[in-house]
Order: C-alpha cells, then sequence, then structure tokens
C-alpha cells in the first residue's frame, strides 16, 4: 500500500478509499507512541457512524485510545485477527494490521482528510 495514495487524520489514522468503501488503521507514528497494543475494542459490523464519532478504542501497556471514525458510513468489516494478534497493529500499521472498513455515506466528507504531505507536517509540529 503506498503511503502518499492514503489520506490521514490528526488522530493519527489512515484511510484508504476504493470507491465508496474505506479501510481505516493507525499510522506508524500512532502505534510507536501507543506502545505494544495488548487488546483491540472493534466497533460491530452494520453499525453506523458519524464523521469522528468513537468507534472502538486500542489498549496498549502505556494507555487506552480512543478510536474514531475518520468518516461517515456503516461498518462493513473488521480485522478480526486483532481480537488474538493485536500485536500485528505495531508489525504492520498499514498491511495486516487494518482495523475496520466502512461504507462511506457522505463522500464530502473525504474533503476534511489530510494528504501524506499535511499529515506529515502537522506531525512534526507536534
Amino acid at each position: 500500500m503506498s503511503k502518499d495514495k492514503l489520506k490521514y487524520t490528526q488522530e493519527h489514522e489512515w484511510i484508504s478509499i476504493d470507491d465508496k468503501i474505506a479501510t481505516i488503521g493507525i499510522t506508524e507514528h500512532a502505534a510507536e507512541e501507543l506502545g505494544e497494543v495488548v487488546f483491540v475494542e472493534l466497533p460491530e459490523k452494520n453499525v453506523e457512524f458519524s464523521q469522528n464519532d468513537e468507534a472502538g478504542t486500542i489498549e496498549s501497556v502505556k494507555t487506552v485510545s480512543s478510536l474514531y471514525s475518520p468518516l461517515s458510513g456503516k461498518i462493513i468489516e473488521v480485522n478480526d485477527e486483532l481480537e488474538n494478534e493485536p500485536s500485528t497493529i505495531n508489525d504492520a500499521p498499514f498491511g495486516n494490521g487494518w482495523i475496520f472498513k466502512l461504507e462511506i455515506s457522505d463522500t464530502s466528507e473525504l474533503e476534511d482528510l489530510l494528504s501524506l504531505d499535511d499529515y506529515e507536517d502537522f506531525v512534526a509540529s507536534l
């Protein structure tokens, strides 16, 4: 997955868009900040979220962080593998560490997301 083709949020999530399906995960920066991920509370399938609603949590040895839905839509798939292997998020945040897939209900919200350059600038400003 080419990182420059993804979109990003200031909550350190990446979004891959394929037609009206968004695959969502957290960035390497977020995974490093969290430390070793030990538990992921995944959203339920077929539940609808509005943009920026809390969709789950990620628990690490350091902290618990909320996971937000970067777009409005319905959850169509979750990465069940994370229930048994939550550390996959640390090992492959942009690969097998994806968290959920969402059917986008409002494509205009894509304008709110960051490009790779904008996200890198944001992280550098922290």
